[in-house]
C-alpha cells in the first residue's frame, strides 16, 4: 500500500488540502444524512474558527467576573468586621453610661 498518510498521521493538518472524503458503500435513496456541499463545511468551519478566536475573550470575560466576585465578597466581609467592631463599642459605651447611672443613684 502506497499510502502518503494516515488518519492518526495525515499528510497535511489543512483540511482545504486534503483529499475530499469517499464513502465506500453509496447511500441509500432517502437516507436519513443529507448531502453536504462545500459551501455548508465552509460555514462551519468559519464558525469554528470565529468560536476559537472568541475563546480568550470568554476566558477573559469569565475571569473578570470572578474577580469582581471576590472583590465584592471581600468588601462584604470588610463591611461585617467593621459593623461588629461598632456592635462591641456601642456595647462598651452602654455599659459604661449603666454603670455611671448606677453610681449616679447610689450616692
Amino acid at each position: 500500500m502506497n499510502a502518503l498518510g494516515t488518519i492518526d498521521r495525515p499528510l497535511t493538518h489543512d483540511p482545504q488540502k486534503q483529499a475530499p472524503m469517499t464513502s465506500s458503500a453509496p447511500e441509500p435513496v432517502g437516507s436519513a444524512t443529507p448531502e453536504l456541499s462545500m459551501n455548508g463545511a465552509m460555514r462551519s468551519r468559519q464558525n469554528r474558527t470565529r468560536e476559537m478566536q472568541l475563546i480568550p475573550e470568554a476566558l477573559a470575560r469569565a475571569h473578570m467576573h470572578e474577580r469582581l466576585r471576590e472583590v465584592d465578597a471581600e468588601r462584604q466581609a470588610l463591611r461585617l468586621v467593621a459593623a461588629r467592631r461598632m456592635q462591641r463599642r456601642a456595647e462598651r459605651v452602654s455599659l459604661r453610661a449603666r454603670r455611671a447611672l448606677a453610681m449616679a443613684v447610689m450616692h
